[in-house]
């Protein structure tokens, strides 16, 4: 099952904050600082954005950013995929302990199995610190892909570019939006360290599925042999 939506072109509304200085230091309130981006943890995102909601994920409306969920008949949600152009981002979501982030250990372990395959894999400095730049054989020939790693609040995100984006991050552009304004629900329950957080289709997918559910069952029974 692939469920698929394109954003439409359009602006969002973005909070508006008082700009008044206080005269002195004890007028000023106690207030928790917002992270200047994303990824959020789901305590610390912003309001008034609308997002696509896959349960430990959710995807800021980015204009013309198609998002692509592949998942199994339960609708558990096994890859997700936001396109732009000739450009991909892959996201994955993992638990990660209270005390340290875990990017440093997985990126040298995604490293080393790429070497393993006999694909070419370097380290290099990006926006969310040290990136892993690969290229990989596949059907289609040569692959170029940028591995980036965010740590957060006992959870980490594993983003990966292809296409146009692997090479030249400036050509992310609208992939990148949608990356700095994603938002993390980790839940409460304990996790095993680097066990994919759950993920599942939006509700609107959900009900577009047992829609098409009969239609695909008629199709099947008026192909059989006894009704040709």
């Amino acid at each position: 099952m692939i469920f698929s939506r394109k954003r439409a072109a359009g602006r969002h509304a973005l909070d508006e904050r008082a700009t008044n200085v206080p005269e002195t230091a004890e007028d000023v309130p106690p207030t928790s600082v917002e992270p200047a981006r994303g990824p959020y943890d789901v305590t610390e995102a912003p309001d008034g954005v609308q997002r696509l909601d896959l349960g430990s994920l959710q995807i800021p409306a980015v204009p013309e950013v198609e998002v692509r969920v592949q998942a199994d008949q339960q609708g558990v949600v096994q890859q997700v995929v936001l396109v732009h152009g000739q450009s991909a981002l892959q996201l994955g979501v993992f638990a990660a302990p209270r005390s340290e982030g875990i990017w440093d250990e997985v990126r040298e372990e995604i490293r080393q199995s790429l070497l393993g395959d006999g694909a070419a894999a370097q380290e290099a400095t990006g926006e969310y610190g040290t990136e892993l730049h690969a290229r990989v054989r596949t059907e289609d020939g040569l692959t170029n892909l940028r591995f980036v790693g965010i740590d957060g609040p006992r959870w980490m995100v594993r983003a990966v570019y292809q296409g146009a984006a692997a090479t030249d991050p400036a050509a992310a552009g609208p992939l990148a939006r949608c990356l700095d304004g994603l938002v993390v629900d980790r839940g409460v329950e304990a996790k095993p360290v680097r066990e994919p957080l759950p993920l599942r289709l939006p509700r609107e997918a959900g009900e577009q599925a047992a829609a098409a559910d009969p239609v695909a069952g008629q199709a099947d029974a008026a192909s059989a042999p006894g009704n040709r």
